[in-house]
Protein backbone atom coordinates (compact mmCIF):
# COMPACT_ATOMS: atom_id res chain seq x y z
CA UNK A 1 0.00 0.00 0.00
CA UNK A 2 1.49 3.58 -0.68
CA UNK A 3 0.36 7.03 0.73
CA UNK A 4 0.17 9.90 -0.89
CA UNK A 5 -0.47 13.64 0.17
CA UNK A 6 -3.12 15.46 -0.36
CA UNK A 7 -1.63 19.62 -1.41
CA UNK A 8 -3.26 22.77 -0.78
CA UNK A 9 -5.71 22.59 -3.64
CA UNK A 10 -7.26 18.73 -2.40
CA UNK A 11 -5.26 17.12 -5.58
CA UNK A 12 -3.08 13.73 -4.78
CA UNK A 13 -0.90 12.35 -7.36
CA UNK A 14 -1.46 8.90 -8.42
CA UNK A 15 1.75 6.71 -8.16
CA UNK A 16 3.22 5.46 -11.23
CA UNK A 17 2.89 1.92 -10.04
CA UNK A 18 -0.72 2.40 -9.48
CA UNK A 19 -1.08 3.87 -13.02
CA UNK A 20 0.94 1.65 -14.86
CA UNK A 21 -0.72 -1.43 -12.88
CA UNK A 22 -4.42 -0.44 -14.22
CA UNK A 23 -3.57 2.02 -17.66
CA UNK A 24 -4.04 4.96 -16.95
CA UNK A 25 -2.65 7.76 -18.64
CA UNK A 26 -3.15 11.76 -18.56
CA UNK A 27 -6.66 12.86 -19.87
CA UNK A 28 -8.20 9.69 -18.56
CA UNK A 29 -11.33 10.15 -16.90
CA UNK A 30 -11.79 8.59 -13.65
CA UNK A 31 -14.95 7.81 -11.63
CA UNK A 32 -14.50 8.90 -7.69
CA UNK A 33 -17.42 7.07 -5.40
CA UNK A 34 -17.14 6.38 -1.36
CA UNK A 35 -16.93 3.14 0.16
CA UNK A 36 -18.01 2.80 3.45
CA UNK A 37 -15.29 4.89 4.70
CA UNK A 38 -13.04 4.62 1.73
CA UNK A 39 -12.67 6.93 -1.58
CA UNK A 40 -12.57 4.34 -4.19
CA UNK A 41 -10.90 5.56 -8.02
CA UNK A 42 -11.83 3.88 -10.59
CA UNK A 43 -11.13 4.03 -14.60
CA UNK A 44 -13.93 4.96 -17.04
CA UNK A 45 -13.98 2.45 -19.81
CA UNK A 46 -15.03 4.60 -22.88
CA UNK A 47 -18.42 3.93 -24.11
CA UNK A 48 -17.90 5.26 -27.42
CA UNK A 49 -16.32 3.02 -29.92
CA UNK A 50 -13.14 4.34 -31.14
CA UNK A 51 -13.56 4.42 -35.35
CA UNK A 52 -11.25 5.43 -38.31
CA UNK A 53 -12.88 7.33 -40.79
CA UNK A 54 -12.20 6.93 -44.14
CA UNK A 55 -11.53 8.87 -47.46
CA UNK A 56 -14.13 11.72 -47.39
CA UNK A 57 -16.20 11.02 -50.58
CA UNK A 58 -18.31 13.63 -52.79
CA UNK A 59 -21.55 12.43 -53.88
CA UNK A 60 -20.19 12.05 -57.36
CA UNK A 61 -17.38 9.73 -56.15
CA UNK A 62 -20.34 7.36 -54.78
CA UNK A 63 -22.60 7.18 -57.61
CA UNK A 64 -19.53 6.72 -60.04
CA UNK A 65 -18.80 3.36 -57.56
CA UNK A 66 -22.02 2.04 -57.30
CA UNK A 67 -21.80 2.63 -60.93
CA UNK A 68 -18.82 0.21 -61.33
CA UNK A 69 -20.36 -2.06 -58.17
CA UNK A 70 -17.60 -1.23 -56.23
CA UNK A 71 -17.74 -1.98 -52.38
CA UNK A 72 -15.32 -0.32 -49.56
CA UNK A 73 -14.75 -4.28 -48.69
Amino acid sequence: MERVKVTRNYQITIPASVRSKIGIKEGDVLEVYLNNDEIVLRKVRSERPRIRLGKRLSLEDIEEAIERGESSD
